[in-house]
């Protein structure tokens, strides 16, 4: 099973097509697992370089996969959820309060492969030890601490309508099947290593053909990770290099087509982050944890759709702590917002309670994790151009603020415990104009959340125009009840 043509991933694809009807049904329900006892191990951290201590502990049924940083006040934790997912470059990371967790997919995916559905992982670090780039050692952890069933029912979401999706080369769909497979395709921009792979995930196969697959990147990349501040802790020990056609590594190759192995690894790893086993067949092509979060945010919404128009039919549901009801059509067109990684207006207005004429986001075009990209498209009809000035139309600096702190919202506003919040813009720092906005120029707005705590948020923000700097300015604002 190592390379195949491009034609016989397009007879599997059109084969998962025609089993788009096929009755899951017979899938195997089993109970919740846990880790029959602690189970420790300590190494170095692949992007922070740092010495990290690392347990596995057992967790109660129902209480999911959560990251515990016992290095920080009050031992934050984090749950494996998609809605925690904050960067997905080269690595997916958690973030949640004031704690954030770093390359933690070869972790989920050791605990998805065997069927842990519940364990706490402490970490006196911000990331995981890297240890070989693969998910073997943590398989060995998982063997050492044993498995045990808790008697309360697994639930397993069967995809019941296929999902298809796009981000620049990475193309990926999942579609009905009666068990978790996954097709996928991977190569490097210039075509190098193509590599094709088919495997049905069960704790057998996935142990044997996907968990030993270590991490692997190419030479030209190395010298934009190291100024990017990532791989501090990169080696020949903990990954594979690719250099033109030649494979730097300190031992032969795991498996003659390890590459693509080793992305079917971290995307059973991301999309554990649904929070339950799936059924259906996974194709992918040239994956990106960017790409497997946002299958996994799809899935995620899919499966709240049934509840949704349960919901509408029933009794509307008391909200916590108001005696009102929380319109469920407004809750899915939300939930659809959230889902997506870019917004038109009528999506950034189901986010933002803004309106004409103060409404300052248009469009947003990337959402990564804790970082978005909105645009503003400045026209001379702006209501503010007939006194700012009449004959010299100029953006007032505190509407660019403006702007930032509407994107800043549309952030916190996707996650899901803040639905039917409004944020206020409380105070801006390091506010620098630096050039005049006119009409017809289109404001790019860059911002990432650099805080979130309670509900006091803070992000930092840099508006462009052309891609020269405009204005720039740090923001902090409160969540409050609508």
């Amino acid at each position: 099973m190592s390379e195949e043509p491009p034609d016989e991933f397009l007879n599997i694809r059109g084969l998962a097509l025609a089993n788009a009807g096929l009755d899951c049904s017979n899938a195997a329900v089993l109970q919740q697992q846990t880790l029959r006892q602690p189970v420790s191990f300590a190494g170095i951290g692949l992007h922070s370089g740092n010495r990290v201590n690392m347990t596995f502990l057992p967790a109660p049924a129902d209480s999911g996969v959560r990251f515990r940083r016992i290095d920080l006040d009050g031992k934050p934790e984090i749950e494996a959820r998609v809605e925690n997912v904050s960067a997905t470059n080269r690595s997916t990371s958690l973030f949640k309060g004031n704690a954030k967790i770093h390359t933690v997919e070869h972790v989920l995916a050791a605990f998805a492969g065997r069927g842990i559905d519940n364990a706490i992982v402490e970490l006196d670090s911000n990331e995981p030890p890297i240890a070989d780039g693969s998910a073997r050692e943590y398989v060995k952890m998982i063997q050492s601490a044993g498995v045990v069933q808790q008697g309360v029912q697994r639930e397993v979401y069967k995809v019941h309508t296929p999902i298809e999706l796009e981000m620049g080369e990475t193309t990926m769909a999942i579609f009905p099947h009666e068990k978790f497979k996954i097709s996928c395709t991977s190569s490097d921009k210039k075509g190098r290593f193509s590599q094709f792979y088919s495997v049905e995930l069960s704790p057998e196969t996935w142990e044997r053909d996907l968990a030993h697959a270590r991490t692997f990147c190419f030479y030209e990349e190395i010298e934009f990770l190291i100024k990017s501040g990532l791989i501090k802790g990169g080696s020949l020990e903990n990954a594979v290099v690719i250099r033109e056609d030649a494979i730097l590594t300190t031992e032969p190759l795991r498996y003659p087509d390890e590459f693509v192995r080793h992305k079917m690894l971290d995307i059973v790893g991301d999309l554990s982050l649904i929070g339950r086993p799936i059924t259906g067949h996974i194709i992918a092509v040239k994956p990106s944890h960017a790409a497997n979060c946002e299958l996994a945010r799809q899935i995620t919404l899919q499966m709240r759709k049934p509840l949704v128009a349960a919901q509408t039919f029933a009794p509307p549901p008391v909200a916590e702590q108001k005696n009102e009801s929380i319109p469920m059509p407004a809750r899915e067109a939300w939930d659809a917002a959230v889902a997506a990684v870019t917004l038109d207006i009528s999506q950034v207005m189901k986010l933002l309670p803004h309106r004409y004429p103060f409404l300052m986001i248009d469009r947003v075009t990337e959402i990564n994790g804790d970082k978005v990209v909105a645009i503003k498209n400045v026209t001379i009809n702006e209501p503010y151009f007939q006194g700012h000035f009449p004959n010299h139309p100029i953006m007032p600096g505190v509407l660019q603020l403006e702007a930032i702190a509407q994107a800043a919202g549309i952030l916190t506003m996707r996650r899901a415990e803040n639905f039917g919040k409004l944020a206020y813009f409380m105070s801006a720092e390091s506010v620098k104009w630096r050039k005049p906005v006119k009409p017809g120029d289109t404001l790019v707005i860059n911002v990432q959340l650099t805080k979130a705590r309670g509900k006091i948020g803070k992000a930092k923000g840099v508006c462009t125009v052309n891609g020269e700097t405009v204005s720039e300015a740090d923001v902090t604002f409160m969540l409050v009840d609508a």
